[in-house]
C-alpha cells in the first residue's frame, strides 16, 4: 500500500500448465490441444469457447489475444450498480479469461484494482493448473458507473459483482472455484468469501491486511521499531529526517519537477503537504517493497550526504508524483474506501521529533472533497470475527518484514482446515513459493486439495505437493514494479 508509481497492490504470483483428463458434460473434447478444442454446450452441439462465454446475458467482448495453450479474452459484464436494487442503472465492469479447458478448475482473481488487459496467471492457477478469471473492482476506470454514486462503493457491492460474475460462468466452469488476490486483492478475496460463503471451494489471500480498529495502529509502531536491522532502520530514519530539515532546497527542486511534468495538488491541498506526504511514506514503502539487503542503496551517512542523494533515496522508495492530482486520481477509489469501510494506518515515526507539519495524513486528504465520506467502524470487526469462527479452506500467507502484516486475518477456534504462514524475511510479495519447503508443500497441497486435483501421491504425502503447471517466464513473471508498486498508502 505505499510505494511510489514506478513502472502497488497486487501481486500477481503466478502459475500454471497440466491437463486433467476427465470429461465432465461441459468438457471439451480430449482429441485437440486444450485452448483450441471446442465446448461441448448443453445441447450436446459442439461449441467454441468464445461463443459460449459471449452467450452469457450481458457479456460483450473487447478483444481475443493469442497466447500458446491457451484462448485468452478481455470482457465487458452489465453489472447492476446497486446490487440491492438492480433497476437502478448498471454499468460495464471489464474482466478477462485465460481459458485453459472446462474440464480444470478455476481461480477468481482480483487485485482489488484495475484489471491488467494482458496474460498473466496468479500462483494458484498454476498450482492447479487451471482456468482464470479475474475482475477489475468496481469504481476503477473504465469499470466506474456514469454518473459515480459513491455510495455504492463498498465490500458488499464488490463482493456482490463477483458472485454475479461467478454465478454466471460456473455453468461453463463446472469444476472447483478458488479465489486469489494479494494485499487489497486479499482482503477482497476474504470479504467475498465472508458474503457468499458457498460461493468458492477455497481462498487463497496473500499479505491481506486487515485494519479492524482504525484509531487503534500501535501494531505498525511496534514493527517499525523491531524490522530489520538497527544499522538499516538509522540509515532509513537519517534520510527520512534530512528530507524534512532539508524542506526549503527539496521543495524547490519539487517545484520544478512537478512544473516539468505538468502535475498539480488540488486534491491534497498545497505541494507542501504532499512533498510531506511522500516523505513521510518513505519508511514504509522500503519495508513493503525491499528488502534487508537493499539497505546497502540507503546513504548510510544522510547528514553529509549532498541534497541529489536524498531526493534520490526518497523518489526511489516513495515517489515524488505519488500526491499529486495525477498520480491520486486513478487510486480515488481505494482512498475512499480507506476512509470509509478499510481503515488505514496511522504511524508514529518519533525520530522526526517535532518536524513533520501534518502528520501521517488520513485518506480523506487524498479525495476531492466533492466526494462525500463517512466512516464506518462495524465494518471490519464483521468480517475478522467471521473469519475467526466460520474461515473454512481459506489460507493467508505474509511477509515478515511487510509492514501490512502488522494487522493481519488471525485464525480463531471456528476455523476449519485453514492456515496463516509467514515467508522468513518476505516483503508485500510474499508468496506460497517463498515458504520454507514444510509450508509450502503444506500449503500447495491444501491448494490442490481445494481445487479438487490433488494426485494421489500428494493425497497420500502432502509433502510431495508442487505446482501442476510448468513455470512460463511470461504468464509467471512476478513483478512488483507493475503489480504492486502503483503508488504510496495503498495495499
Amino acid at each position: 500500500m505505499r510505494k511510489a508509481l514506478r513502472g502497488f497492490l497486487s501481486l500477481a504470483v503466478l502459475i500454471g500448465t497440466v491437463s486433467a483428463t476427465g470429461a465432465s458434460a461441459g468438457a471439451a473434447t480430449a482429441a485437440e490441444p486444450a485452448a483450441v478444442r471446442s465446448a461441448v454446450g448443453d445441447s450436446g452441439t459442439s461449441t467454441d469457447i468464445k461463443d459460449r462465454i459471449l452467450a452469457i446475458p450481458g457479456m460483450s467482448l473487447i478483444e481475443e489475444k493469442p497466447y500458446a495453450g491457451y484462448r485468452y479474452f478481455v470482457l465487458n459484464y452489465t453489472q447492476p450498480v446497486d446490487h440491492r436494487h438492480p433497476s437502478k442503472g448498471t454499468f460495464q465492469q471489464r474482466i478477462t479469461l485465460l481459458h485453459k479447458d472446462t474440464s480444470r478448475p478455476t481461480v477468481f482473481y482480483t487485485s482489488g484494482y484495475n484489471v491488467s488487459t494482458n496474460p498473466s496467471r496468479s500462483e494458484p492457477t498454476r498450482i492447479i493448473d487451471g482456468n482464470q478469471v479475474s475482475l477489475e473492482y468496481r469504481f476503477f476506470t473504465p469499470s466506474r458507473p456514469s454518473p459515480a454514486d459513491w455510495s455504492k462503493l463498498d465490500i458488499w457491492q464488490a463482493a456482490s459483482d463477483q458472485h454475479r460474475v461467478f454465478t454466471a460462468l460456473k455453468r461453463i466452469y463446472s469444476k472447483n472455484w478458488l479465489t486469489t488476490g494479494g494485499s487489497k486483492g486479499g482482503m477482497t478475496a476474504t470479504y467475498f468469501e465472508r458474503f457468499y460463503p458457498k460461493d468458492m471451494d477455497g481462498v487463497v489471500a496473500y499479505v491481506a491486511p486487515n485494519d479492524v480498529v482504525n484509531k487503534e495502529d500501535s501494531a505498525y509502531d511496534r514493527f517499525f521499531a523491531t524490522v530489520g536491522t538497527k544499522e538499516c532502520r538509522t540509515r532509513l530514519e537519517g534520510v527520512q529526517r534530512e528530507a524534512l530539515v532539508r524542506r526549503e532546497p527539496l521543495e524547490k527542486k519539487y517545484e520544478q519537477y512537478a512544473a516539468d511534468n505538468g502535475y498539480t495538488f488540488t486534491t491534497v491541498g498545497t505541494l507542501d503537504k504532499a512533498y510531506e506526504a511522500v516523505v513521510m511514506d518513505y519508511i514504509w514503502a522500503f519495508w513493503q517493497y525491499s528488502l534487508l539487503a537493499d539497505c546497502d542503496s540507503i546513504p548510510a551517512d544522510a547528514k553529509s550526504a549532498p541534497d541529489q542523494a536524498i531526493w534520490d533515496s526518497i523518489d526511489s522508495i516513495s515517489g515524488f508524483s505519488a500526491y499529486a492530482d495525477q498520480g491520486l486520481a486513478t487510486y480515488t477509489p481505494y482512498y475512499y474506501q480507506a476512509g470509509t469501510q478499510l481503515g488505514s494506518p496511522d504511524i508514529e515515526q518519533p525520530w522526526l521529533g517535532k518536524l513533520s507539519r501534518y502528520g501521517y495524513q488520513p485518506p480523506r486528504n487524498f479525495v476531492p472533497r466533492s466526494i462525500p465520506m463517512k466512516f464506518q467502524p462495524s465494518v471490519m470487526r464483521d468480517v475478522d470475527t467471521w473469519v475467526k469462527h466460520h474461515a473454512n479452506h481459506m489460507l493467508y500467507v505474509y511477509g515478515e518484514n511487510d509492514p501490512w502484516g502488522a494487522e493481519r486475518f488471525r485464525l480463531g477456534a471456528g476455523a476449519r482446515d485453514s492456515y496463516v504462514f509467514t515467508v522468513a524475511g518476505g516483503n508485500h510479495g510474499s508468496n506460497v513459493a517463498g515458504l520454507a519447503p514444510a509450508l509450502n508443500a503444506k500449503a500447495t497441497a491444501a491448494i490442490l486439495r481445494w481445487a479438487g486435483v490433488a494426485p494421489a501421491a500428494v493425497q497420500a504425502d502432502p509433502a510431495k505437493a508442487k505446482p501442476l503447471a510448468t513455470f512460463d517466464a511470461r504468464l509467471d513473471k512476478k513483478d512488483l514494479t507493475t503489480e504492486h508498486r502503483l503508488g504510496t498508502r495503498r495495499p
